[in-house]
């Protein structure tokens, strides 16, 4: 039987304790806050609150393994909470995605984790990301379903390249009407900028929110690094609206602007014939005028048809078959405008 000092140490180097593949002896236990943790997989660790809960949340980084700093912010939120420096008066599902990819510090092995959810892993049994896309399907289905309070999912991703606004949100498509609560969260957490998408997808907040009914988010904060060379201090607006969150609190000061953008095309990679006319040093959010043709294809083409479309994520070297970029327009008043 493993000691609570044992236990106590898994939960203050939480992100050490996944890379190095150690697994408690003891899959439940108390933690020095009171708060009661339970070891449900790989990287997938549940913790309650003493009383009653208010509100179910999914914290998640890592599922580009990558994409490390919301892996430190993660880490250091568990060691928080197990000492009762962080408040936590929700349910928390705290999740580390790839960490085969992390453990390897590259994005993914075989497949992006984050295409494979909504039951996508199935066409791919020989990815080595597929059993890991089935096991995050089951432990947040676990988590959320049945639940009555208010469901939160909240997945934490570093960009690969450089941004116009460097801080931004992305919120998957259900057909549901947006939710100020959302807006409001993310207001609090200074991000920049909002995605929109119109279309449903394969990733995990997709996922989230489509099979529970979560508000669920994707945050880009910033670019990727190693693991020890992240500024940690620039994240930390989400970081603290992140606790505020699961601690049952409202918003600290005055909400600041917010930009919202909503998809209007996609480019899509059909061959390795493909070509994208964007540099790798243009920065999501680059504007380009009607007429502007970004990529081709055999006889594909994306040609901008509005006044202004952004490009978010060009990446020319992702598989055929999957997307290369997203356009999209600004359309902020509309969208607050909307707001239930």
């Amino acid at each position: 039987m493993t000691s609570s000092a044992e236990h106590d140490g898994m939960l203050a180097g939480f992100l050490a304790f996944v890379l190095a593949a150690k697994r408690p002896a003891l899959r439940e236990g108390t933690a020095a806050s009171g708060v009661r943790w339970t070891w449900l997989g790989d990287g997938i660790l549940s913790l309650e609150p003493q009383g009653d809960a208010a509100q179910s949340v999914i914290a998640s980084a890592g599922i580009h393994g990558d994409e490390t700093a919301p892996i430190e912010i993660l880490s250091a939120l568990v060691a928080d909470i197990a000492i009762g420096a962080a408040k936590l008066e929700s349910r928390l599902l705290v999740i580390l995605g790839n960490i085969d990819a992390m453990r390897a510090a590259d994005r993914y092995l075989d497949d992006d984790l984050n295409r494979l959810f909504n039951g996508r892993h199935l066409s791919l049994p020989a990815s080595r990301e597929a059993p890991r896309a089935a096991e995050l399907e089951r432990a947040a289905l676990a988590f959320l379903d049945g639940v009555t309070h208010p469901k939160w999912h909240i997945d934490m991703h570093t960009a690969i390249r450089a941004s116009v606004f460097e801080q931004f949100a992305l919120l998957p498509y259900t057909g549901a009407p947006l939710s100020r609560a959302m807006f409001n969260w993310l207001r609090d957490a200074r991000l920049e900028a909002v995605l929109l998408h119109r279309e449903k997808s394969n990733t995990f907040t997709h996922f989230t929110a489509e099979r529970s009914g979560a508000l669920s988010c994707t945050l880009e904060l910033g670019k990727v690094r190693p693991f020890g060379q992240n500024d940690l201090a620039r994240f930390a607006a989400s970081d603290e609206a992140l606790r505020r969150l699961i601690a049952g609190e409202g918003a600290a000061g005055a909400a600041r602007p917010l930009r919202v953008f909503t998809v209007v095309g996609q480019i899509d990679k059909l061959s390795e014939q493909f070509e994208l006319d964007v540099a790798s040093d243009v920065p999501n959010f680059t504007p380009f005028p009607a007429g502007t043709v970004l990529a081709r294809d055999g006889a594909y083409r994306y040609q901008v048809t509005h006044d202004v479309e952004r490009i978010v994520f060009p990446n020319p070297k992702v598989k055929p078959g999957l997307r290369a970029g997203l356009m999209v327009v600004d359309t902020t008043e509309e969208t607050f405008a909307s707001l239930r």
